[in-house]
Protein backbone atom coordinates (compact mmCIF):
# COMPACT_ATOMS: atom_id res chain seq x y z
CA UNK A 1 0.00 0.00 0.00
CA UNK A 2 1.79 3.58 -0.83
CA UNK A 3 2.27 5.88 1.85
CA UNK A 4 -0.05 8.72 2.07
CA UNK A 5 1.70 11.94 0.36
CA UNK A 6 2.28 14.65 3.74
CA UNK A 7 0.38 17.65 2.54
CA UNK A 8 1.31 20.94 4.11
CA UNK A 9 -1.72 22.49 5.84
CA UNK A 10 -2.49 25.93 4.46
CA UNK A 11 -5.38 28.16 4.10
CA UNK A 12 -7.57 27.08 1.27
CA UNK A 13 -9.18 29.78 -0.93
CA UNK A 14 -13.00 29.81 -2.00
CA UNK A 15 -11.92 30.70 -5.20
CA UNK A 16 -9.09 31.00 -7.88
CA UNK A 17 -6.68 33.69 -6.77
CA UNK A 18 -8.02 37.04 -8.50
CA UNK A 19 -5.48 38.32 -11.06
CA UNK A 20 -4.42 41.25 -9.07
CA UNK A 21 -0.57 40.14 -8.85
CA UNK A 22 -1.42 40.91 -5.17
CA UNK A 23 -0.26 38.96 -1.95
CA UNK A 24 -3.66 37.33 0.28
CA UNK A 25 -3.39 40.08 2.94
CA UNK A 26 -3.23 42.85 0.60
CA UNK A 27 -6.25 40.86 -1.79
CA UNK A 28 -7.96 41.74 1.53
CA UNK A 29 -7.41 45.17 1.68
CA UNK A 30 -8.08 45.98 -1.71
CA UNK A 31 -11.55 44.33 -1.53
CA UNK A 32 -12.47 46.04 1.77
CA UNK A 33 -11.64 49.25 0.29
CA UNK A 34 -13.60 48.38 -2.72
CA UNK A 35 -16.89 46.87 -0.71
CA UNK A 36 -16.68 49.90 2.26
CA UNK A 37 -17.10 52.67 -0.31
CA UNK A 38 -19.11 51.40 -2.81
CA UNK A 39 -21.72 49.07 -0.76
CA UNK A 40 -20.92 50.31 2.83
CA UNK A 41 -19.12 49.14 5.91
CA UNK A 42 -22.19 48.06 7.79
CA UNK A 43 -23.43 46.28 5.11
CA UNK A 44 -20.02 44.55 4.09
CA UNK A 45 -19.73 41.10 6.14
CA UNK A 46 -15.87 39.41 6.67
CA UNK A 47 -17.42 36.74 4.54
CA UNK A 48 -18.63 38.89 1.59
CA UNK A 49 -14.36 40.65 1.86
CA UNK A 50 -13.24 37.21 1.96
CA UNK A 51 -15.02 35.86 -1.47
CA UNK A 52 -13.73 39.35 -3.10
CA UNK A 53 -10.33 38.44 -2.00
CA UNK A 54 -10.35 34.42 -3.09
CA UNK A 55 -10.06 33.00 0.58
CA UNK A 56 -12.40 31.55 2.44
CA UNK A 57 -13.46 33.47 5.68
CA UNK A 58 -12.04 31.43 7.71
CA UNK A 59 -8.68 32.58 5.89
CA UNK A 60 -9.02 35.75 6.44
CA UNK A 61 -8.53 35.64 10.22
CA UNK A 62 -5.15 34.81 9.72
CA UNK A 63 -4.55 38.47 8.59
CA UNK A 64 -6.70 40.45 10.33
CA UNK A 65 -9.08 40.14 13.76
CA UNK A 66 -12.04 41.01 12.05
CA UNK A 67 -13.47 44.13 10.00
CA UNK A 68 -12.43 46.72 12.48
CA UNK A 69 -9.08 45.56 11.85
CA UNK A 70 -9.34 46.34 8.24
CA UNK A 71 -10.99 49.51 8.54
CA UNK A 72 -8.45 51.36 11.14
CA UNK A 73 -5.64 49.89 8.50
CA UNK A 74 -6.88 51.57 5.44
CA UNK A 75 -7.39 54.32 7.32
CA UNK A 76 -3.97 54.60 8.97
CA UNK A 77 -3.03 54.34 5.10
CA UNK A 78 -4.60 57.48 4.09
CA UNK A 79 -2.40 59.41 6.63
CA UNK A 80 1.13 57.40 7.16
CA UNK A 81 2.09 58.94 3.60
CA UNK A 82 1.56 62.47 4.37
CA UNK A 83 2.83 62.12 7.64
CA UNK A 84 6.20 61.04 6.44
CA UNK A 85 5.87 64.01 3.88
CA UNK A 86 4.92 66.54 6.71
CA UNK A 87 8.06 65.38 8.79
CA UNK A 88 10.03 65.82 5.67
CA UNK A 89 8.82 69.02 4.96
CA UNK A 90 8.68 71.06 8.84
CA UNK A 91 12.52 69.75 8.71
CA UNK A 92 13.26 71.72 5.03
CA UNK A 93 13.77 75.01 7.33
CA UNK A 94 15.81 76.75 4.55
CA UNK A 95 12.56 76.80 2.24
CA UNK A 96 9.59 79.55 2.74
CA UNK A 97 6.92 77.55 5.37
CA UNK A 98 4.43 78.96 2.83
CA UNK A 99 5.66 76.92 -0.15
CA UNK A 100 6.04 73.89 2.41
CA UNK A 101 2.96 74.15 3.97
CA UNK A 102 1.45 74.26 0.25
CA UNK A 103 3.40 71.00 -0.52
CA UNK A 104 1.77 69.87 2.33
CA UNK A 105 -1.43 70.46 1.04
CA UNK A 106 -0.77 69.47 -2.54
CA UNK A 107 0.51 65.92 -1.28
CA UNK A 108 -1.98 65.32 1.45
CA UNK A 109 -4.66 65.95 -1.13
CA UNK A 110 -3.24 64.21 -3.77
CA UNK A 111 -3.29 61.07 -1.68
CA UNK A 112 -6.95 61.49 -0.89
CA UNK A 113 -8.44 61.91 -4.23
CA UNK A 114 -6.09 59.32 -5.80
CA UNK A 115 -6.45 55.28 -5.60
CA UNK A 116 -9.34 53.41 -7.02
CA UNK A 117 -11.35 54.20 -4.13
CA UNK A 118 -12.60 56.90 -2.16
CA UNK A 119 -10.88 55.89 1.32
CA UNK A 120 -11.14 59.71 2.55
CA UNK A 121 -14.85 58.99 2.70
CA UNK A 122 -14.04 56.46 5.66
CA UNK A 123 -13.71 59.36 7.43
CA UNK A 124 -17.16 60.09 7.91
CA UNK A 125 -18.15 56.72 9.24
CA UNK A 126 -19.51 56.85 12.75
CA UNK A 127 -17.81 53.60 13.33
CA UNK A 128 -14.60 55.50 12.59
CA UNK A 129 -14.63 58.36 15.51
CA UNK A 130 -14.87 55.56 18.22
CA UNK A 131 -12.01 54.41 20.30
CA UNK A 132 -11.03 50.96 18.64
CA UNK A 133 -9.53 53.73 15.68
CA UNK A 134 -7.52 55.60 18.29
CA UNK A 135 -3.98 54.93 16.27
CA UNK A 136 -5.23 56.64 13.02
CA UNK A 137 -6.92 59.68 15.11
CA UNK A 138 -3.10 60.03 17.13
CA UNK A 139 -1.57 60.15 13.20
CA UNK A 140 -3.60 62.31 12.03
CA UNK A 141 -3.28 64.40 14.96
CA UNK A 142 0.10 64.45 14.41
CA UNK A 143 -0.17 65.49 10.87
CA UNK A 144 -2.55 68.26 11.86
CA UNK A 145 0.19 69.20 13.85
CA UNK A 146 2.47 70.03 11.02
CA UNK A 147 0.37 71.77 9.38
CA UNK A 148 0.14 73.88 12.62
CA UNK A 149 3.97 74.58 13.03
CA UNK A 150 4.06 75.35 8.87
CA UNK A 151 1.58 77.82 9.26
CA UNK A 152 2.40 79.38 12.42
CA UNK A 153 6.21 80.13 10.88
CA UNK A 154 4.60 81.98 7.82
CA UNK A 155 4.32 85.94 7.61
CA UNK A 156 0.61 85.62 8.83
CA UNK A 157 0.68 82.32 11.05
CA UNK A 158 3.56 84.84 12.95
CA UNK A 159 1.22 87.81 13.38
CA UNK A 160 -1.70 85.64 14.61
CA UNK A 161 -2.70 84.62 18.65
CA UNK A 162 -2.80 81.30 19.56
CA UNK A 163 -6.59 81.22 19.31
CA UNK A 164 -6.96 82.30 15.74
CA UNK A 165 -3.84 80.61 14.48
CA UNK A 166 -5.91 77.07 16.06
CA UNK A 167 -8.35 78.21 14.05
CA UNK A 168 -6.76 79.11 11.11
CA UNK A 169 -5.30 75.51 11.24
CA UNK A 170 -8.54 73.88 11.55
CA UNK A 171 -9.57 75.96 8.08
CA UNK A 172 -5.74 74.91 6.12
CA UNK A 173 -6.61 71.09 7.34
CA UNK A 174 -10.33 71.03 6.71
CA UNK A 175 -10.08 72.39 3.37
CA UNK A 176 -7.18 70.19 1.93
CA UNK A 177 -9.53 67.31 3.64
CA UNK A 178 -12.82 68.14 1.75
CA UNK A 179 -11.26 66.53 -1.57
CA UNK A 180 -12.51 64.08 -0.06
CA UNK A 181 -15.91 65.15 -0.52
CA UNK A 182 -15.89 66.94 -4.06
CA UNK A 183 -14.17 63.01 -4.96
CA UNK A 184 -17.56 61.24 -3.30
CA UNK A 185 -19.46 64.25 -5.78
CA UNK A 186 -17.94 63.87 -8.91
CA UNK A 187 -15.59 60.92 -9.13
CA UNK A 188 -14.02 61.54 -12.20
CA UNK A 189 -12.35 64.92 -11.49
CA UNK A 190 -8.57 65.09 -11.98
CA UNK A 191 -6.92 64.20 -9.04
CA UNK A 192 -3.32 66.54 -10.14
CA UNK A 193 -5.70 69.65 -11.13
CA UNK A 194 -7.83 69.15 -7.71
CA UNK A 195 -4.67 69.02 -5.55
CA UNK A 196 -2.66 71.82 -7.32
CA UNK A 197 -6.29 74.05 -6.92
CA UNK A 198 -7.10 72.97 -3.22
CA UNK A 199 -3.36 73.51 -2.47
CA UNK A 200 -3.59 77.38 -3.96
CA UNK A 201 -6.71 78.10 -1.97
CA UNK A 202 -5.55 76.69 1.40
CA UNK A 203 -2.80 79.08 1.29
CA UNK A 204 -4.89 81.81 0.67
CA UNK A 205 -6.82 80.59 3.73
CA UNK A 206 -3.59 80.91 5.60
CA UNK A 207 -3.02 84.75 4.54
CA UNK A 208 -0.48 84.45 1.63
CA UNK A 209 -1.15 87.35 -0.38
CA UNK A 210 -2.65 86.58 -4.26
CA UNK A 211 0.36 88.09 -5.18
CA UNK A 212 3.03 85.66 -4.19
CA UNK A 213 1.12 82.65 -4.75
CA UNK A 214 2.29 81.39 -8.48
CA UNK A 215 5.99 81.56 -7.01
CA UNK A 216 5.19 79.81 -4.06
CA UNK A 217 3.25 76.87 -5.98
CA UNK A 218 6.82 76.43 -8.20
CA UNK A 219 8.95 76.15 -4.90
CA UNK A 220 6.70 74.43 -3.45
CA UNK A 221 6.05 71.97 -6.59
CA UNK A 222 10.20 72.17 -6.52
CA UNK A 223 9.94 70.45 -3.02
CA UNK A 224 7.81 67.87 -3.74
CA UNK A 225 9.99 66.65 -6.75
CA UNK A 226 12.91 66.53 -4.66
CA UNK A 227 10.99 64.69 -2.06
CA UNK A 228 10.43 61.81 -5.26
Amino acid sequence: MSTPTSRKVGRPRIQKRPSSGLEPRDEVLAAAADLFTTRGYTATSTRTIAERAGLRQASLYHYFDGKEAILAELLEGTVRPSLEVARGLVSRTEAAPEARLWALCHSDAALLCGGPHNLGALYLLPEAQTGHFADFHRVRAELKSCYAELLAATDAGAALGPHDLALRTDLVFGLTESVILIRRADFDRDPQALAVATADAALLVAGVPQRSLARLRREGQRLLAAQD
